[in-house]
Formats: C-alpha cells, sequence, structure tokens
C-alpha cells in the first residue's frame, strides 16, 4: 500500500529532524527537540519519558533504546548512561546524543549495533542537571556555579552513603533517579563526567571493612570493576595512556579506585552498586568541563568505540531466574556468587530474575529463599559478550508455590554497622555480611 503524499513529507520531516544532529551544544528546547525527533522517527526502536523533573521543572529525559523499548523482557538486560550531573560538566551531554544518533541510524545497517539493540535495552539520560547546564552561563574549563543544582546542591554527594550518614537533603533530581533505579532491573551503568581523563571505579567512599587504611576501597566485585575501567580506557583513543591532565596527576592504564583517587561520600556510582544491583564506573571524558563547541567532533571520535565496547560489557557473566515446582517465578531471592557476598544481597526482581556481572571462570551460585534449603550450582562461565548473552543458569525449587516477601535493605551506612560488628568480634566479611542479610530478613 503506497503512502500519501503527506504521510511521506511527515516521514522525511521527522527523519531530517532525527538526523540533523551538529556538533554543537544543545541547550534544553534543543536536546528535547532532538530526542522527540529521535523517537517520531523511530518509535518502534525507542521510547521516550521523563523520570522526572529538576528543581525548576525541567523534564529529565529517558531516552530507551532496543527491540522491546517499552518494557523489561525477560533475559535482556538493562543498561544506562547518564550524564550531565554536574551542570558544567558537558562534554557526556553531547556525546549521548551522539551516541544515540550513531544507534537509531546504524541499526539494521550494521550488525553488531543491531545486534546489541536486539539483546540489550539501553537507557540514555543526556542530563541530570539541566538547570545547572542552563546556568552556566559563561564556559570554564575548571568551576563554575553550574556544577550544582539550582538549590545549590552537588548531585554527586547527594545519595545515601554506604559508610557514613549522608545529611545532604535529598534533591529532586537525585531522588528521580532513586526511584528509576529502583523501577528497573539495571545490570550496568556509567556516569559521565568531566575535568579529567579517567575512568574511576567504586567504591568512591570506604572503612576498614573494604580495605581503605591501605588508600584503597575494595568492592566483592574489585575484579569486575578494573575490567570494566580497562574496558573503556583501553577502547578510548588516549585515556589508556594514563596520562592525565597535568604532570601532577597520573592514573596508570587510565583507570583509578575512586576512594584512591579522592574520597566521596554520597556518590551515585557507590549507591547503584549497593542499592541498586548495578554496576556503575564514572568516566571522565575531557580536561575542560566545558571546551569550545569546536572540539566535540573530535571527542565523539575518541570515545565512539569505547561506549559501545562498554555496553557490551552488560553481557558478562551468569543470569537468569528462580522458578517454584509449577514454574511460578519468585521474587526477592538471594542470588551471589559464592565468596562474593553484596552488604546488601543481590536479589530477583519480580520475574524472578537475576544478572551476576562475572569475568571468565568458575563460580558457584548460590540461591537462596528464606525459610528453605540454598541451592548451589557450580558454572563455567565464558566471555559471551561477543554473542550478546550471558550464560544462562535457571534454579527451580523443588516446593510449590513459595511466596517471598519483599524485602529491602535500609539506607543506612551498611558498611559502618559491619565495621563496629568487625571491631568488636573481628569475624570475616563473609560472616558480617550473613549477619546483615539475616538482620534485613528478620526486619
Amino acid at each position: 500500500m503506497r503512502a500519501a503524499a503527506g504521510d511521506v513529507v511527515g516521514i522525511l520531516c521527522l527523519v531530517s529532524v532525527a538526523a540533523a544532529l551538529d556538533f554543537k551544544y544543545h541547550h534544553a528546547g534543543d536536546l528535547e527537540a532532538y530526542l522527540k525527533g529521535v523517537h517520531g522517527a523511530y518509535p518502534s526502536l525507542t521510547h521516550l519519558h521523563s523520570i522526572g523533573r529538576s528543581v525548576e521543572g525541567r523534564d529529565l529525559w529517558v531516552l530507551v533504546l532496543g527491540r522491546f523499548p517499552t518494557h523489561h523482557k525477560i533475559g535482556i538486560p538493562e543498561f544506562k548512561y547518564v550524564a550531565n550531573m554536574h551542570g558544567d560538566e558537558t562534554v557526556g551531554r553531547e556525546m549521548l546524543l551522539h551516541l544515540i544518533d550513531f544507534l537509531v541510524t546504524s541499526y539494521r545497517r550494521d550488525p553488531v549495533i543491531t545486534r546489541l539493540l536486539n539483546n540489550t535495552r539501553i537507557h540514555i539520560m543526556p542530563t541530570m542537571n539541566p538547570d545547572g547546564f542552563e546556568a552556566t552561563k559563561v564556559p570554564d574549563c575548571y568551576y563554575t556555579q553550574g556544577r550544582y543544582n539550582k538549590n545549590g546542591q552537588d548531585l554527586n554527594r547527594n545519595f545515601p552513603d554506604a559508610f557514613e550518614s549522608n545529611n545532604a537533603s535529598i534533591q529532586p533530581e537525585t531522588q528521580a533517579v532513586m526511584n528509576w533505579i529502583k523501577n528497573e532491573t539495571f545490570v550496568l551503568s556509567a556516569n559521565l563526567h568531566g575535568g579529567a581523563l579517567v575512568a574511576s571505579y567504586t567504591f568512591d567512599n570506604g572503612n576498614s571493612v573494604t580495605g581503605s587504611l591501605k588508600g584503597y576501597s575494595r568492592s566483592p566485585d574489585d575484579d569486575v570493576f578494573i575490567h570494566l575501567a580497562k574496558t573503556y580506557s583501553f577502547n578510548h583513543a588516549s585515556m589508556y595512556k594514563g596520562n592525565g591532565c597535568d604532570n601532577r596527576q597520573t592514573f596508570p592504564e587510565g583507570i583509578t579506585n575512586g576512594y584512591s583517587w579522592y574520597q566521596l561520600e554520597g556518590g551515585m556510582q557507590d549507591y547503584n552498586y549497593v542499592w541498586g544491583q548495578c554496576f556503575e564506573i564514572t568516566l571522565e571524558l575531557s580536561c575542560c568541563k566545558y571546551p569550545p563547541a569546536d572540539q566535540l567532533e573530535g571527542f565523539w571520535r575518541d570515545n565512539k568505540a569505547a561506549l559501545i565496547e562498554y555496553i557490551k560489557q552488560v553481557h558478562l557473566g551468569v543470569k537468569g531466574q528462580v522458578t517454584d515446582k509449577d514454574g511460578n517465578p519468585i521474587p526477592n531471592a538471594i542470588v551471589e556468587a559464592k565468596g562474593r557476598p553484596h552488604v546488601c544481597p543481590y536479589r530477583t526482581n519480580e520475574q524472578g530474575e537475576y544478572y551476576l556481572l562475572l569475568l571468565p571462570g568458575t563460580y558457584v551460585i548460590n540461591a537462596t529463599v528464606p525459610g528453605f534449603k540454598s541451592m548451589l550450582k557450580t558454572v563455567e562461565i565464558p566471555d559471551n559478550t561477543g554473542n550478546f548473552s550471558a550464560l544462562k543458569q535457571d534454579f527451580s525449587f523443588s516446593e510449590v508455590a513459595i511466596k517471598s516477601t519483599a524485602v529491602s535493605c535500609p539506607k543506612t551506612p551498611l558498611y559502618q554497622e559491619l565495621e563496629r560488628t568487625s571491631a568488636a568480634a573481628k569475624p570475616t566479611l563473609h560472616i558480617l555480611v550473613l549477619m546483615t542479610a539475616m538482620l534485613v530478613v528478620f526486619k
């Protein structure tokens, strides 16, 4: 059936809107128009929604891309990129717009991008702090008030902290992201900043339990985080060289443990890892926070391959479902790899799904439903990132109609509690985490 002339013109207009992405800075109106244009041109591949509003009432737009953009699909992991949470750090904002452009125009043309989008649900938030960006009237390489939101709050110091009480008032932008994390099953994420050239990974804060007395705050998944950071730095044009931005500061292989660089309370990447079951790293993309627009094309060339390769890592490790005898999903079951206990145990979602990012190797996966015997399975995990699917390992409990009560870890300094317990009894970290898990279950 032939389209009417008016329909053809309309389609061409939408495509031209989606394609007309220049290397310039896009302010609020332009950014919104571009995202709506992309969604209009690619309605079956994208879903555009606002997860909330800033202090000044600007939408916090997220464009979702994938074969099933409007909803979660069992077995397909959720990935996200967030940029511009410091309003005067601007390169990431534009890189994500160009990433969107590259993904939608490459779908069904480039086999790698096609498989990536068919097997991954990708969420892109170009700006978490639109008010700060609009408030930055005079671009500066080092510092402006636009770093903060309209209330003068640093959004990357505004999240609940696992190591000490964060007394900062939760801002609307922060709350919107916390709700977003709660409502999705995010597996992997990166948060794009500026002012340095390095990939920084969890933990940003720490105490004696995580080894911070030695100047490094180690998570149970430290090897995975190092791999994730190196994936970005070595696929970037120059980050892997580790030269930093001046002679005083260098980063071997272009990566750093966040705490080793500088201690940070209330950061977003630690919050994702502890309470969101999502591995997030921080990507510092430019020595100059707000560089001239004529440099943006060069930044895109430097980051393009790294942005794509990093998304592929969402397919590391193992995934699966936990069900009862009748095949019904069991939500809130604890699923962990032996020897890698999380202070807030990782649990299955409403569909009984779990995702664990693990490097290739042999692991024992432990599935636990409170009140029932745990199930242990040994798995040999290959590198499946090239196949766009983690190893699948399901668990089926022989009991019928198991009902697991919804449980969430309190947004309190969990590692601080472990440190106090450790000082009193000096048990191992594994025992401490089990004690925390039991406390949560009984609460």
